[in-house]
């Protein structure tokens, strides 16, 4: 792990595409600015792994193929009608 030590209004930059800046100090909480393109996902660690869990569940949740069948006909889809 590289740790660095940052003032307020300075950065880090993350390769050629993220900028980490410190935009805020009060009391033992850090407010922290980041840019980076918008197709690099950027989320809270806590909300990061509640995102992990899910997949995983999801992952291992079993499908009824033939309930899904139902819902297809011949060229592809049901329509609402049926």
């Amino acid at each position: 792990m590289l740790i660095l030590t940052r003032k307020l209004n300075e950065s880090i930059n993350i390769g050629d595409s993220i900028e980490v800046s410190v935009i805020e100090i009060k009391g033992d909480q850090v407010k922290l600015g980041i840019a980076a393109p918008r197709e690099i996902k950027v989320y809270r660690k806590e909300l990061y792994l509640a995102i992990q869990r899910e997949n995983e569940e999801a992952a291992l949740t079993s499908v009824d193929l033939p309930e899904i069948g139902g819902l297809i006909n011949n060229e592809g889809f049901r329509s609402i009608e049926d």
